[in-house]
């Protein structure tokens, strides 16, 4: 197990700390500085560049965040640069340019957006970027064939299981996921409480919610988590 007790103390900016795409657009570098100067850990997504270089977005298409149909899988890292996010100045950038513009200034949970049967090297480019970096930083993803790979492959950060749901179903699969040996969870705050997160904090594992958007949901997951991943809202302001 790796120590993930830091993950506790700092709220964590859901895909940076945007405005919710009005100007501030998410996962962008101007999110992520600005989530630096308030103090918060940063949460963003990474997929798989078709140059294999991790890059920051979430979507599998990217209508959404740039109007444009397609794969962001299908370009190159390089072209992704070239492309702006929601009209304005920032581009989609590299988890590089991240680790560039924080330098362990406040920590990292970085969420790796996987396919299945399609995310060869994906876990060993991501810990060859980080390589050298001083900053705190943890890794998650909903994908169990992901967080095996990184634990095969000696990730020297935690790693986490990003996960919802409040059936016996959803339990069993995560505990099967839990065998791969995840050192935190991610759990979506309105499957809480349930007995699965009870067992897990029981253990001491923490757990961090996501995402939060008002004063009830940042109660329920103190109630029931040991941090929250939050967006819209400035939380220093809520308590």
């Amino acid at each position: 197990m790796t120590n993930a007790a830091w993950i506790k103390e700092l709220p964590v900016a859901h895909r940076g700390y945007h405005d919710l795409n009005k100007a501030i657009w998410e996962n962008t570098l101007s999110a992520f500085s600005r989530a630096v100067e308030a103090g918060f850990a940063i949460e963003c997504d990474l997929h798989y560049a078709s140059d294999g270089v991790p890059v920051i977005f979430h979507d599998e298409d990217m209508e959404r965040l740039c109007n444009l149909k397609g794969d962001v899988r299908e370009r190159t890292s390089r072209e992704l640069g070239l492309i702006a996010v929601g009209g304005t100045a920032d581009k989609v950038p590299t988890l590089k340019q991240l680790l560039d513009l924080v330098q362990g200034k406040v920590p990292l949970v970085l969420e790796l957006k996987g396919r299945e049967a399609d995310d060869e090297g994906f876990a060993e480019a991501v810990l060859d970027v980080l390589e050298g970096y001083a900053g705190k930083v943890a890794l998650m993803s909903f994908d169990h064939w992901l967080l095996k790979d990184l634990k095969d492959l000696n990730a020297p950060y935690p790693v986490g299981l990003t996960a919802n749901g409040n059936t016996p179903e959803d339990y069993a699969t995560h505990e099967k996921a839990m065998a791969f040996g995840p050192d935190f969870i991610s759990y979506y705050y309105a499957d809480l409480p349930n007995s699965f997160i009870s067992g897990q904090r029981g253990k001491g594992i923490p757990v961090i919610t996501w995402t939060v958007r008002d004063e009830e949901a940042r109660k329920h997951t103190f109630e029931n988590a040991d941090q929250m991943t939050f967006e819209g809202f400035d939380p220093r302001a809520a308590v």
